[in-house]
């Protein structure tokens, strides 16, 4: 399984060095700055196939099935799989790995950048991510209707720990409360950097991570844009992260077309400064830093910024 399949990312990041670090079995040359690490351990693909309790009915979604390790012991177990891979050379491998066995019905390969493809029906989906696709494909995902039952992905283990962080922990931070705004993220397994060819350089972790359904009324962008905001100093008071200038034009204008389309009069004094304080005053989070805030608290705040028509989006 590859980490990333070589997904078009920014060329010039990419070391001439790292990009030819190792020479499989195959005579492949791994591109390690794309992402491309096989994971070669069999207990450890076994495990992850175990963890996301595949039914025989299932259709699942496999983002960098590299070599095909992963992608053969779930064609065992389900009705289909459909990877998703962007690096030819490694499209022709997975092909030849089933080509001619009863198997080969069951795969269907998708050619391409993931994040610029639209999804397609699945019921799970088994991924061993690039990490520098993780966090906009995690949001792809959570996003993506009609909902699928779970996920079961391989991350870096830093992301990996940020995603299941709680609040008042060192690692919480925006991407921890807008993922558990969404779904359950549960940490399954550590992954050592020895169990991949050639080896990453930092240590990787196994998430379970399962949708909200129905998903919490809130219109997600709005949250967004309120969390944003919050987390950009996470361990300053909400009520000095709101006085930036750029955070304050940003909220003027919004109120301003807001009161445009509601017919409503704006005082010729307004500052949309003393609005703002006045909103984090009454709803008592003025003082409150975005750092030991939990979902219920940004909810009832983003309730009292609309209620007072200020949006964020």
């Amino acid at each position: 399984m590859t980490r990333g399949n070589g997904f078009k990312l920014q060329q010039g990041s990419f070391h001439r060095k790292e990009c030819n670090a190792a020479l499989s079995a195959l005579g492949i040359l791994f591109n390690t700055g794309a992402g491309q690490h096989i994971l070669k351990n069999p207990l450890v693909v076994n495990s992850i196939v175990e963890k996301a309790a595949l039914r025989r009915t299932d259709v699942i979604l496999e983002v960098g099935p590299g070599t095909g390790n992963l992608t053969v012991k779930m064609l065992e177990k389900v009705k289909k799989v459909i990877a998703c891979e962007i690096d030819p050379r490694l499209v022709g491998e997975l092909q030849k790995r089933v080509q001619g066995t009863c198997l080969a019905n069951k795969l269907e390969i998708k050619v391409g950048d993931i994040l610029k493809t639209d999804l397609p029906f699945f019921d799970a989906c088994v991924a061993n991510l690039p990490y520098q696709i993780s966090s906009p494909f995690v949001f792809k995902l959570l996003l993506h209707r009609p909902f699928f039952r779970c996920a079961i992905l391989m991350f870096q283990r830093e992301f990996a720990l940020r995603l299941v962080a709680k609040p008042g922990t060192k690692l919480y931070c925006r991407l921890s409360i807008n993922t558990q705004l969404l779904a359950r993220v549960d940490h399954l397994m550590k992954v050592g950097k020895n169990n991949f060819r050639p080896p990453p350089k930092v240590e990787s972790s196994v998430v379970r991570i399962e949708p909200k359904n129905p998903p919490p009324p809130i219109n997600f962008q709005e949250w967004d844009g309120l969390v944003r905001i919050a987390f950009v100093r996470k361990n300053k008071t909400l009520s000095a992260a709101f006085k930036s200038s750029a955070v304050e034009q940003l909220l003027d204008h919004n109120y301003r077309i807001h009161c445009s389309l509601h017919n409503t009069e704006i005082p010729e004094n307004f500052k949309i400064a003393q609005k703002i304080q006045t909103v984090l005053k009454n709803t008592g989070y003025s003082e409150k830093r975005a750092r030991s805030m939990d979902i219920d608290d940004f909810i009832r705040l983003l309730h009292g910024f609309n209620s007072e028509g200020i949006h964020f989006s």
